[in-house]
C-alpha cells in the first residue's frame, strides 16, 4: 500500500479531493490533502511566492510519499521534489503542466496550441491574482461532473495568487531523477489533450496514462481516477 499527498490545481483547494480520499483508503492506501499557501486563508496573494509554495509540499510529504499534482501543481510539486528530493517516494502528474526548465506556467500557458481560458479568468484590480468566473467554470473545469458536485465546487472555487505561476523555475538533477508518472484527461476543456500529450512526448510509454474525462476526474471519476493511481504506485 502506498502514501498519497494530493496537491489542487488553480482556484481549487484540498476540498476538491472529498470523493477520491475515501477511494483510496478504501483500497488501503494513506492519504491526505492540503491547502497551498493564498488559498483560502486570506493572504495578500502578493506574499505567496513559488517556494514558499513548494515548502510547504515538501513539508506534508515523507520519504515514503508519492505526490500527485492536479493541473497548475505540475510546477510546485515539481519544485519541491528539485528542492528536497528526499522528502518525497516520486510525482504523480493528473493533467498538470510539466514544466520546462527556466519557463514559468505562465509563459507555458501561452505557448499552448490553444488557448482555453480567455475571459474566463478575471484578474483581482491589483494584478496580483485572478479568480474564474462560475458561469464558465462548469465549461472549463466540470462538463463531465455530477451536478451535486459542481454545485459543491463552484462557491469554493477561490482567488489564484499570480506570482507563483509566473515565476520561472529552474529544474535539474534531482526533479530529472525522481520517479514520474503521467495522467492525460483526453476531454480536458482547460489543459489541450494534445498539449498534455505534448509535455511527456519523450516519456516511457508506460509512464503515461489516460482517462477518458474533463479536467476534474476526482469529481468525474474518483473511483477509477484511485484505482489508477493505486496501480501507478506499484511501479515506483
Amino acid at each position: 500500500m502506498a502514501d498519497f499527498l494530493l496537491i489542487h490545481g488553480s482556484c481549487h483547494g484540498a476540498w476538491c479531493w472529498r470523493d477520491v480520499i475515501p477511494a483510496l483508503e478504501a483500497l488501503g492506501h494513506s492519504t491526505r490533502a492540503i491547502d497551498l499557501p493564498g488559498h483560502g486563508d486570506h493572504r495578500d496573494p502578493a506574499t505567496v511566492t513559488l517556494q514558499e509554495t513548494a515548502e510547504a509540499i515538501s513539508a506534508a510529504s515523507t520519504p515514503e510519499t508519492i505526490v500527485l499534482g492536479h493541473s497548475w501543481a505540475g510546477f510546485p510539486i515539481s519544485a519541491a521534489a528539485e528542492i528536497t528530493p528526499s522528502a518525497m517516494r516520486g510525482l504523480i502528474y493528473l493533467c498538470a503542466y510539466v514544466p520546462l526548465s527556466g519557463q514559468s506556467l505562465i509563459e507555458m500557458r501561452k505557448a499552448g496550441p490553444r488557448q482555453t481560458i480567455g475571459s474566463a479568468a478575471i484578474k483581482d484590480p491589483s494584478g496580483t491574482s485572478y479568480t474564474i468566473d462560475p458561469a464558465e467554470a462548469p465549461r472549463l473545469f466540470y462538463q463531465d461532473c455530477p451536478a451535486e458536485a459542481v454545485a459543491y465546487a463552484l462557491p469554493r472555487l477561490c482567488a489564484q495568487p499570480i506570482l507563483p505561476q509566473d515565476t520561472p523555475l529552474e529544474l535539474g538533477d534531482n526533479w530529472k531523477s525522481m520517479p514520474k508518472a503521467y495522467i492525460r484527461c483526453t476531454d480536458d476543456q482547460t489543459i489541450p489533450p494534445e498539449y498534455q500529450a505534448q509535455m511527456v512526448a519523450d516519456w516511457p510509454r508506460n509512464k503515461v496514462h489516460e482517462m477518458h474525462c474533463s479536467h476534474s476526474p476526482f469529481f468525474a471519476d474518483p473511483k477509477g481516477l484511485a484505482d489508477l493511481i493505486g496501480h501507478i504506485a506499484k511501479d515506483f
